[in-house]
């Protein structure tokens, strides 16, 4: 389902999602984490952030709801997605994306399939 209100990132190769967990490497260029809360056990030294941008995670309340349920996956995208259009911190992170030629979506939820950052970024796509 596509909004009237999303624009798609002109010249982008692709936005990149990444474990917070993997080591951080120069080819992914600049690091944004985008969850609400700090994954736990990680140090600030060890995320190598440029940015922590809290406010494109998913409200607490769908963050709840959702629960990493798989069987609720596909409704979820549909409420982040809702979320993200009312968003006004996601043109922000569009303008990064556009001012930088590589750029590295992070997150620390369990399982890399089912997670807000792949709903995020092909949002930004």
């Amino acid at each position: 389902m596509t909004s009237g209100k999303r624009t798609p990132i002109m010249g982008r190769m692709g936005i990149a999602i990444k474990h917070i967990y993997e080591e951080p490497t120069a080819s992914d260029g600049y690091r944004v984490l985008v969850d609400r809360l700090w994954p736990r056990g990680m140090t600030k030294e060890r995320a190598t952030l440029d940015l922590w941008m809290k406010d494109v995670a998913p409200s607490p309340l769908l963050r709840k709801w959702f629960g990493h349920d798989p069987t609720r996956f596909a409704e979820f995208r549909t409420r982040y997605i809702a979320e993200l259009d009312a968003n006004a911190t996601v043109d922000s992170l569009r303008r990064i994306c556009a001012q930088h030629p590589d750029v590295t979506l992070l997150y620390a939820a369990k399982d890399p399939h089912i997670n807000h950052a792949l709903v995020l970024r092909d949002y930004l796509d």
